[in-house]
């Protein structure tokens, strides 16, 4: 604020210098730079509110000064093989898996009891290898324990991502953060760490002024490869348990009476019992895009002349026997990929040889599967 003075001056003729002075200007310059200091203690000082990210029960430990948090997913793959870091839950999908954990969020020196804020989010620095992970968010308004509840995260500060649509002071709710990890092979694969920061704005709803802090998320990605078996429409049974099991039931040399799910097809020396089943290959964070499968008798029958183990691509064949060398194997493809069934054909040949090397009984084998992926 300035004031205008208008002020005359006289000039007087000091008596024994013969010297004109001007009197008024010191008093005119302090009266001003009090005017301007009273001015500047008038100014009402601005509320800040504070929005603190903190750990929640069974999520991730959050650390760090105010305003700059941090925390870790520990290490993860896009197949969700193995056990999780502590507060870390994964749930599997058909083209990766998404790990998430809960963290606390609270609102407090709004300037009031009965004002509220709302909180958004948004990535300000992504992975240095974004086709690895993608940020994903959950609201304080829903559970956050289902892939259903998440969301991809905005990465522009323009369009944030909203976490609480309206708080109360001093309160403390629960909201998700997620990675999801998608199949990623070939040429944008990636294993290693990384990290991404995550900035949060705090808006107070009374007053609109507003506050950021951040949160920097660090991740260890693994390369990871499955195989498994399942039973191929129409083909008999195949059992998940400590390993897969299928059960061929009574066979006889004549092919009589095949059980549900098996055919017969006959051969010199005998009848071989068949049925599809399906490999299902699984792969991520490799190099290449495609992966071998190879098989082999580990454990072969009691009684290996009279039933032998057989393979086909397919039903009618023909089948040969399935290599007994682990030195060895029978290749089933070279040309396997992520998530792609194999529909195979598993023989079993049971001799019609009589006499004293006959036999008749119950006996087992061991299939032993690989996958190799570059």
């Amino acid at each position: 604020m300035r004031e205008t003075f208008n002020i005359r001056t006289q000039d007087r003729q000091h008596p024994r210098a013969g010297k004109k002075v001007t009197l008024p200007y010191v008093q005119v310059r302090i009266a001003l730079i009090a005017l301007i200091l009273t001015v500047a203690f008038l100014v009402p000082q601005a509320t800040g509110q504070t929005l603190t990210l903190s750990t929640a029960p069974g999520g991730i430990a959050i650390a760090g000064p105010a305003g700059a948090f941090t925390g870790s997913f520990g290490t993860m793959n896009a197949l969700g093989v193995g056990t999780p870091s502590a507060g870390v839950t994964n749930i599997v999908l058909s083209n990766g898996t998404l790990y998430y954990t809960p963290y606390h969020l609270r609102t407090s020196a709004l300037g009031g009891a009965a004002r509220t804020a709302s909180v958004t989010a948004y990535v300000s620095t992504n992975f240095a290898h974004p086709a690895a992970f993608t940020v994903e968010s959950c609201p304080t308004s829903s559970p956050c324990n289902a892939s259903g509840q998440y969301s991809v995260m905005s990465t522009s500060s323009a369009t944030p991502t909203t976490i609480i649509t309206s708080q109360a002071n001093n309160v403390t709710s629960t909201a998700g953060l997620a990675l999801f990890l998608p199949d990623n092979n070939g040429a944008s694969q990636f294993t290693g760490t990384d990290s991404v920061r995550i900035t949060f704005t705090i808006t107070n709803l009374f007053n609109g002024n507003h506050k950021t802090v951040t949160l920097t998320l660090s991740a260890t990605l693994q390369n990871a490869v499955q195989l498994t078996l399942g039973t191929a429409p129409g083909g008999a049974t195949i059992t998940p348990a400590a390993d897969f099991n299928l059960n061929f039931g009574n066979v006889n040399a004549l092919g009589i009476g095949p059980g549900a799910g098996l055919a017969t097809t006959a051969v010199a020396g005998g009848n071989i019992y068949h049925t599809a089943y399906l490999l299902n290959p699984v792969f991520s964070a490799m190099t290449s895009t495609t992966g071998t499968i190879k098989v082999y008798v580990s454990t072969n029958f009691a009684h290996p002349a009279l039933l032998i183990l057989n393979d086909a691509s397919a039903t009618n064949g023909p089948y040969s026997a399935i290599s007994t060398n682990a030195g060895a194997q029978t290749q089933i493809t070279n040309a396997a990929t992520d998530r792609s069934s194999i529909t195979r054909y598993l023989g079993l040949f049971v001799s019609n040889v009589n006499g004293a090397t006959a036999f008749n009984g119950s006996d087992t084998a061991t299939l032993t599967f690989t996958l190799t992926v570059p």
